[in-house]
């Protein structure tokens, strides 16, 4: 399609990179790679701050008239870079343009979740970008979403997990294929894939606590504390106790009664 804008994508990168430079300070640089554990150059710009002027960079790039290969293009030539505001401010761009990607563009994601070996970066890939796009064609993303689960790469196996939760707050939850994902994963060792399991489990309880204690109750002896933690967050009190106490009786959790107690703090 035709270009909207009269600026080129290089410049529009160059103007925000000015623009970004002065924002951050060097402590908050140092203390969000050391956080993140990162291995980028991060400038310790606020999210906030990055934010607005994300918006303000896609509006020159055209707002509600820019098109497909604007917005893609645009977050590819952010990405780009081994700096972390910028490879964050890309996946802003492709959450803002979400609504002119398809499944076919989700390729693309798949790339970037192997090159964003961090968490602050894969959940908005998964949840902001991806879930969204499986919302208006779960059969073309479900086929994306099905090999990351199956992935060697523990982040893209989260993505998979992650990216079912725009249809769960939707009220379109897709069950079946959470419990596919999610009952191989859950005596997984890695923490992010503990921990987003009990966070999807976490968002169905808003809805339909009386399948999360069902779910929950049929792994009690597999289930780690993080992700037994966060599926019972906000189920009913009396559910949650029983549950607890039946978790706490299996034999469940890391190694005693004690990291059960660590968990549940």
């Amino acid at each position: 399609m035709t270009d909207v804008t009269t600026t080129p994508i290089p410049t529009l990168v160059s103007g925000f990179d000015k623009d970004l430079d002065g924002l951050g300070t060097a402590a908050r640089a140092t203390y969000d790679q050391q956080y993140h554990k990162s291995e980028f150059a991060h400038m310790g710009v606020p999210v906030p701050e990055l934010r607005k002027l994300v918006k303000g960079l896609y509006k020159d790039l055209g707002g509600r008239r820019a098109g497909h290969d604007e917005v893609t293009g645009l977050a590819a030539a952010l990405w780009d870079s081994d700096v972390y505001e910028r490879r964050l401010a890309a996946v802003f761009v492709l959450a803002q343009g979400v609504r002119l990607l398809g499944a076919p563009d989700l390729q693309d994601v798949t790339l970037m979740l192997r090159d964003a070996p961090m968490w602050s970066l894969v959940d908005p890939l998964s949840g902001d970008v991806a879930g969204k796009v499986a919302l208006r064609d779960r059969e073309g993303s479900g086929r994306t979403l099905d090999l990351w689960a199956d992935d060697g790469d523990f982040w893209l196996r989260r993505a998979s997990l992650l990216a079912l939760i725009p249809g769960i707050r939707e009220g379109r939850p897709d069950l079946v294929r959470f419990t596919r994902y999610a009952d191989p994963m859950v005596e997984e060792r890695e923490f992010f894939i503990r921990k987003a399991i009990g966070w999807v489990l976490r968002e169905i309880a808003y809805k339909d606590p009386t399948w999360v204690a069902a779910w929950v109750t049929a792994r009690l002896d597999r289930m780690a504390g993080v992700t037994f933690r966060e599926a019972v967050r906000r189920l009913p009190a009396e559910t949650a106790e029983r549950l607890t106490a039946e978790y706490k009786a299996a034999g469940a959790g890391r190694n005693s009664g004690k990291a059960l107690v660590r968990a549940m703090a």
